[in-house]
């Protein structure tokens, strides 16, 4: 084997959803290779930009969009920002002469695994939904291995392409093991009481929001806390509303930092059901009602919340019945403890801890086919 550096570029992002697994195959390569150079594309202006650079990675921006269902006027600049995105694309894997790229979703990922495709240059596809998308779906002919997290995907993929790796987790997020006496107390919460967290991830979920808001008052007659993750772009309106409740019960953040703490102190549960969401979940092996998102293409959050649902590892609620029906599910299932513990043993059962290790590894061996 060659003694030249191993060079990877790592594409994608756009949510959390995508960027965290990105950098956590990026630290395991890291782990196993210490001088390997690793380069991440992402979109301009997207949650990357930032992210990255704060793990500590270098990253270069494409000036690419994805579709916009509301307005077709925005669609219109689309063919020429991917014709541009495609060129720019072959210009950083002429400057950089990766061995391998690595796409996990998202828009930048697209142009940079088109290019690489035409370059001969090996890809891997991280396709972390358990539908996949238009994109992933064209891209995987070619790919030379794509890593999944749920079963039956023999439906969009070459089954001889195919490695159930699981999805990346943030290892530091789900460490929650003997943690839940010091979360309480750092979280200002109370130790005899029930406590609910209910999270719609680094944005904020708007009927997850309304729900809550809704359900405080039954919440404190039955005697329940919450930790409730807003989203910045709902925090001042809410946190007047609960100040002016004087709803003590309530523990309202913008953005919680520190997530490890936020699954040790709670007893169920309440998210969204994006696939990193769901593999932190597994790990962290707590009753999870699952509201999936009808904002996303091709109603991907619903076939990741039913693939734990036919398992019995959660329940299920979906965003248009949620305002009737979630309060009083979560109500429900703080009473009921032997649905709290099938549920929790059921979902722990699903839990891929070495995804990240996994991943990195196919990713090393296709680096080792292409170093000679």
């Amino acid at each position: 084997m060659g003694n030249r550096l191993k060079r990877v570029i790592i594409s994608g992002g756009g949510t959390g959803g995508h960027i965290f697994p990105a950098i956590s195959i990026a630290n395991a390569l890291k782990r196993l290779v210490p001088d390997i150079e690793i380069l991440f594309v992402g979109a301009n202006g997207r949650m990357e930009m930032d992210k990255v650079p704060a793990a500590g990675y270098k990253i270069i921006g494409l000036d690419i969009q994805g579709i916009n269902r509301k307005s077709l006027l925005k669609n219109l600049l689309l063919p020429f920002k991917l014709w541009k995105s495609i060129t720019k694309s072959r210009q950083i894997i002429k400057d950089f002469k990766p061995d391998v790229v690595v796409g996990v979703g998202g828009y930048a990922s697209g142009p940079l695994l088109h290019a690489a495709g035409r370059m001969k240059i090996p890809y891997l596809i991280q396709e972390q939904n358990s539908y996949a998308g238009v994109t992933n779906k064209k891209l995987g002919k070619n790919a030379a291995k794509i890593c999944v997290a749920f079963e039956g995907m023999e439906q969009f993929f070459p089954t001889d392409k195919l490695i159930n790796t699981g999805n990346p987790i943030r290892r530091e997020v789900v460490d929650i093991a003997g943690k839940e006496f010091e979360a309480k107390e750092l979280l200002g919460l109370d130790k005899q009481m029930k406590t609910v967290l209910l999270t719609g991830g680094s944005l904020g979920a708007r009927t997850l929001n309304n729900c809550m808001l809704e359900g405080l008052n039954k919440l404190k007659d039955a005697q329940i806390q919450v930790l409730w993750q807003c989203g910045n772009y709902y925090y001042k309106e809410l946190a007047a509303i609960v100040e002016k409740g004087a709803y003590e019960h309530v523990h309202l953040k913008p953005f919680l930092h520190r997530m490890d703490l936020a699954y040790a102190a709670a007893d169920i549960i309440i998210a969204r059901a994006g696939a990193g969401t769901i593999a932190e979940l597994c790990a962290v092996g707590k009753p999870v009602i699952l509201v999936p998102s009808p904002n996303v293409a091709e109603d991907h959050q619903t076939k990741n919340a039913q693939a734990l649902t036919v398992k019995e590892a959660a329940v299920m609620i979906s965003d248009i019945t949620a305002n009737e029906q979630l309060i009083d599910a979560t109500i429900d299932l703080s009473r009921n403890k032997d649905k709290c513990k099938e549920l929790s043993s059921n979902i722990k059962r699903l839990a891929k801890l070495d995804a990240d290790m996994v991943i990195a590894r196919e990713v090393l061996k296709l680096v080792e086919g292409t170093v000679h």
